[in-house]
Formats: structure tokens, C-alpha cells, sequence
């Protein structure tokens, strides 16, 4: 039932944004912006010391390993790859589902508890359009460019611990990651963000639409929000990565 109600929603949602106009309920700019701001600049001090993190993270790990094979010269090229294809559009998205996708949950299940969703619907204006339509958007939008954030901010975060232990400098890093990251590293990154907005957008919606019960029913289905969302967000990300790579 949940997943049909999640296609419908997306299906509904291209509706209002393509079709809105000429229904004259245009979707407008104005929620979208503000969702943007709160979707991606909220998120950016989290993202920026996450990203950071891991990245030295996997320059301590890649150069440790590859010691025991005396290729630890290699560890550029390991962990480039590892930020820009997995953890920074993995960790960006789990981040935001977290912190966003909750709040998303949160705020449409008072809504339903208020009887507001309902008002709109009397008033002939559509839930999904107001509400949904505004932050699909904004999060289609903001999530690929955090996650292009996460990969500079974690690639030279990296680069700060492994050009001093290669005995390199900073600058002959940065050409290493140039020439090793390709364009498609890149776009499959942001195509995995990409799915993952979509799916951050739908389940927070699908939990907040289905509050009952008060406050208590507001807490539990927030937490099943975030839950639900880092579990598709995992699952996704490995069937994509199954498929592309094969």
C-alpha cells in the first residue's frame, strides 16, 4: 500500500510541476527557494565536517593498507574514487535524510493531526502541489550539490594527510586527483544523489501522511521516517552500484 501511495505521489508531483501552469496552480518559486535554504545551506556546516572527517579517515586507512604491499603511492587514486563514487553521495544522503527528510515527516504529520492537508483539499488546492512539489525540487536541486561539496571538501581533506606522507606537496595531490577522476566518477555520484532526494522526498511524506495518534504518533513516524530512509538510501545504493559496475 506505502509503495503504491509513494509512486502515486512522485507521479502526482511531475503532474503539478509540468501541468501546474496551465491549471493555473503553478508551483512557485518562493517555497522552493526556502526549502532550498533549509535543505542545503542548513546542511552545509554537518556536511562540511563529516566529509572532512572521512576523508582524512580514508587516507589513514588506504595508506596503512597499502603499506603492506609497499603501494601505499596508490592511496590517491583509492581514495578519490571512494569519495567521489560512494561516500560522498552516501554519507550526504543519509545526513539529509536525518536531518531534512525527518523534519519533512514531522511537519506533514502535525499538519494532518491539525486537519490542515484536509483545509487545503476543501479549499480546491492541491496537498501535493503545496506541499510535496516544493521540496521534491529543492531536494532534486540541493542534495547533488552537497554531495559535489562533500567530494571537494573530503578530497582535500584527504589530500592534507596524504601529500605529507607521500612527501608531496598539495598542489601535485590535487593534479593526481585530477587526472585519475573522470567524468563519469562525477556523474555516477550525482546520479546516486539524485535517487536518493527522491527517495528521502517520498518516504518522509508517505511516514508524515500517515500520522495517527497525536504527538506520540508525530515522534514515532519521524523516527520511522529516518529509518526507512537510510535503509532505502543503503539498499539503492547498492543495487545501483551492482548494476553500473558490472
Amino acid at each position: 500500500m506505502e509503495f503504491g501511495f509513494a509512486a502515486s505521489l512522485v507521479g502526482e508531483s511531475l503532474f503539478w510541476l509540468v501541468m501546474g501552469g496551465k491549471r493555473r496552480q503553478p508551483v512557485r518559486l518562493g517555497p522552493i527557494v526556502e526549502q532550498a535554504m533549509e535543505i542545503g545551506i542548513g546542511a552545509l556546516p554537518i556536511v562540511t565536517v563529516l566529509s572532512g572527517t572521512i576523508g582524512i579517515m580514508l587516507a589513514i586507512q588506504g595508506i596503512y593498507s597499502l603499506k603492506l604491499f609497499g603501494a601505499e603511492s596508490r592511496v590517491t587514486l583509492g581514495v578519490a574514487m571512494s569519495t567521489v563514487r560512494e561516500f560522498a553521495p552516501l554519507i550526504t544522503g543519509i545526513l539529509v535524510a536525518g536531518r531534512s527528510g525527518s523534519a519533512l515527516a514531522a511537519r506533514l504529520g502535525i499538519m494532518r493531526i491539525n486537519q490542515e492537508i484536509d483545509a487545503l483539499t476543501v479549499m480546491g488546492i492541491s496537498p501535493v502541489r503545496f506541499l510535496v512539489v516544493p521540496a521534491l525540487v529543492a531536494m532534486l536541486v540541493m542534495l547533488p550539490c552537497l554531495t559535489l561539496w562533500a567530494d571537494l571538501v573530503g578530497l582535500f581533506a584527504a589530500g592534507l594527510y596524504i601529500a605529507p606522507q607521500l612527501g608531496s606537496s598539495l598542489g601535485a595531490y590535487g593534479n593526481d586527483v585530477i587526472e585519475l577522476v573522470k567524468l563519469n566518477d562525477m556523474l555516477h555520484g550525482l546520479a546516486k544523489s539524485g535517487i536518493f532526494a527522491v527517495l528521502i522526498t517520498v518516504v518522509g511524506v508517505v511516514n508524515g501522511a500517515s500520522v495517527t495518534g497525536g504527538a506520540e504518533g508525530v515522534g514515532r513516524m519521524t523516527t520511522r521516517s529516518v529509518v526507512h530512509a537510510i535503509s532505502a538510501i543503503v539498499i539503492t545504493d547498492m543495487v545501483f552500484v551492482f548494476m553500473v559496475t558490472r
